[in-house]
């Protein structure tokens, strides 16, 4: 037998268990911890289209944790959520009913949980929505979580009026545990629509749980004014969180070239979009309104020129036994330049920011505290991860 043949028959069996293990060590390798800028960073989940929210279900005694993932462009997702090593995707979970356009930046938006689920599990989704005539705008759904699947699904608001513009759905949701719900939504890619008293756009609503209109809305009984509007004047709010203490809905929105903003959402209050802003139009970088200042609109606590894009926040818990140093301090995901921000505060004032995990994952779309105190990032790419981070 000729040398090369004879070696050849020998490396056969090493090739076949190169080839047989390389999907397992390529596996490891993906979810392999790493140190950076101070903080163990873990994958935990892949191959997610486009993941926008997370919120994670509370545990049940026997069962491995679970939460719900939700994939832009192909709708909710359970998975096992182990607190250590990857997670699992387990079936896609259907919001029956909800008829969803996935074009340009809509499809599926967020996920929270009612604030008493044990008693109430009810889960709310925020989607984009289409009519019968292609017209499309943000919508707030409600479900029954049975332990496998969603029951009972119901629209409670849905924007209007809606368009065929196929940007800025905002689509954040928070509940307050005093009965309310908050929608944060878009100006739709048309300005002029965030200063309309009739127009939905551009505001952040506030409902009741079940979806009626709170009496102590400030417009309510006003005429041309929507009842569900809580504040006006908002560009593309897509990060939204209770302060821990004050309990006030704190937000973030994207601004033009520039001019991102963070602000504290109070009853009545106009943000001033298109009016005032601290950014400009994009490529010519001419003004826009009247400058960065008017009588009767609201400054924001903190701004970000050039952009960072922001999308997602959370609050560290004041009491975590985690993340110590920097309880109280408010993250940010940043699309731009694909970083997690840290913002350290004094009261409602911003006095130091740290720029952390620059371009090391990609492009953050959320940030969730997890139920075991470590923070949890989703990634804007198909595919696209969830990663975990504790102190390194």
């Amino acid at each position: 037998m000729p040398l090369f043949a004879l070696t050849r028959s020998r490396l056969a069996p090493l090739v076949f268990w190169v080839a047989w293990l390389a999907p397992a060590l390529a596996a490891v390798a993906q979810t392999a911890p790493r140190l950076i800028d101070g903080l163990r960073v873990e994958k935990v989940l892949d191959d997610l289209d486009h993941p926008w929210s997370l919120a994670f279900l509370p545990r049940v005694p026997g069962q491995a944790p679970q939460a719900l993932v939700v994939q832009r462009n192909a709708g909710l997702l359970l998975v096992d959520a182990p607190t250590q090593g990857p997670w699992r995707a387990v079936r896609p979970v259907d919001v029956p009913g909800a008829r969803v356009a996935v074009q340009g930046q809509g499809g599926w938006f967020d996920v929270a949980l009612h604030p008493d689920f044990a008693r109430q599990p009810w889960v709310y989704v925020s989607l984009n929505g289409v009519d019968g005539r292609g017209r499309m705008g943000t919508e707030l759904w409600r479900a029954r979580w049975n332990g496998q699947s969603l029951t009972q699904a119901t629209p409670l608001f849905a924007l209007q009026p809606k368009s065929r513009a196929v940007h800025h759905f905002g689509g954040r949701i928070v509940l307050d545990g005093q009965g309310h719900v908050f929608l944060t939504l878009g100006d739709r890619g048309d300005m002029a629509r965030a200063q309309r008293p009739d127009d939905h756009a551009g505001s952040v609503v506030r409902l009741t749980e079940d979806g009626q209109v709170p009496p102590g809305n400030p417009w309510v009984g006003q005429a041309v004014w929507l009842p569900e509007q809580y504040s006006k004047g908002h560009r593309n709010i897509q990060g939204a969180a209770l302060h821990p203490t004050t309990r006030q809905l704190w937000t973030h929105e994207h601004g033009p070239q520039g001019g991102d903003e963070i602000n504290i959402v109070r009853p009545g209050l106009n943000h001033g979009w298109p009016t005032i802003t601290h950014g400009v139009n994009y490529g010519t970088g001419t003004s826009i309104g009247v400058g960065t200042h008017q009588a009767g609109m609201e400054q924001p606590l903190h701004t970000w020129v050039p952009s960072i894009a922001p999308s997602g926040m959370a609050f560290v818990p004041p009491d975590s036994q985690t993340f110590t140093a920097w309880r109280g301090q408010l993250l940010v995901g940043a699309l731009r330049d694909q970083m997690l921000v840290r913002l350290e505060l004094d009261g409602e004032r911003v006095v130091r920011e740290h720029r952390l995990l620059s371009r090391a994952l990609g492009r953050i779309r959320d940030v969730r505290m997890g139920p075991d105190g470590l923070i949890y990032l989703l990634t804007d790419a198909n595919p696209g991860a969830v990663y975990r981070l504790s102190p390194g």
